[in-house]
This record gives structure tokens, sequence and C-alpha cells, in this order.
């Protein structure tokens, strides 16, 4: 397995995983799969330019299997952190590390940046196996939002989570 920061190139095959995630996962995301699908190729390409933010893939015989994204507060008060957002594995390769690798890579690069203190995340509270990986690494829970997602008639609670560097 290969894990590397995505470029404008990947564009394609990240919102092509994206997609996917937002589909068999919608209950971990709060942007909607309807919603993702009209947004144009270069609003992901634009991202993967930022200075301010990266995304990793993991790849497996030249195929994407898994993604996680890092964005760095921009508000001078808030730049001592970082937050990780839309972490997925494809679901024919969970349970082999995947998850655990790219949170690993995530985190180191994280470190790179000068003045970054602290690693944000939420988490949807019935996902076990994610839960028990981000704590696994060493992330805390500060804090549950209930309700924190809603669609339709049904909610969700969200973990805040946080790593100390």
């Amino acid at each position: 397995m290969e894990i590397r920061r995505l470029t404008p190139f990947d564009a394609e095959i990240y919102r092509e995983i994206r997609l996917e995630a937002l589909k068999l996962n919608a209950e971990a995301y709060s942007t909607r799969y309807e919603d993702e699908i009209e947004r144009p190729i270069k609003i992901y390409q634009e991202r993967f330019r930022s200075n301010y933010s990266f995304t990793l893939g993991a790849f497996e015989s030249e195929k994407l299997i898994g993604t996680v994204t890092v964005i760095r507060e921009q508000h001078l008060k808030l730049h001592h952190r970082v937050n990780i957002v839309a972490m997925y594995v494809k679901p024919h390769v969970r349970g082999l590390g995947i998850g655990k690798a790219l949170m690993n890579e995530a985190i180191q690069r994280a470190r790179e940046w000068e003045g970054v203190e602290q690693i944000h995340l939420t988490v949807v509270s019935s996902n076990e196996s994610a839960r028990k990986l981000y704590s696994a690494l060493g992330f805390q829970v500060y804090g549950t939002e209930k309700q924190a997602m809603k669609l339709g008639d049904t909610y969700w609670d969200e973990e805040r989570m946080v790593l100390f560097l």
C-alpha cells in the first residue's frame, strides 16, 4: 500500500470515492450525496492546491482505497489547531489497517506544520470502529453533541475528539 498526498490530477478518482462514502455511509458525513454530486471537479482540484489543507490517499495496485483530509484553522487565535475530516476506507478493505495508516500519516504531516498543537475530529457516536481507532491513536472525547445531524426524522449524535501533540 502507498499513501500519498492527492494532487489536482487525482480529482476525478477522489470524487468517485467521496461519492461512494456519502452514498454508503451517509450518517458519517454532514454533506449529502445529492449535494456533492453537483459540485464541479474544479472544486476538488482547487482544494488539492491549498497550503492550508491536504488530502491523503491510500492506494493498492494504483486504486484509491481510502482518504483523509487535514485542514488547518485560519484564524490567528485558532492557528494552533487542525481538523481531520472526510475519513473513508472502502468496505472491502476495512479491518486491514488502512484507516490506521492514513491517520498515522495525517498526524505525522500535521505535526510538521509549525505551531500545530492540537488535532480535532468529529465522529458519529454509533461508529464504534472509528471511535476505537481514534481512541487507540490517542484522541480523547471532550464532548458529545446530541442530535448533531438530522435527515428526515433520523438524528445522529457526534463525539468531539482531540489529540494534543
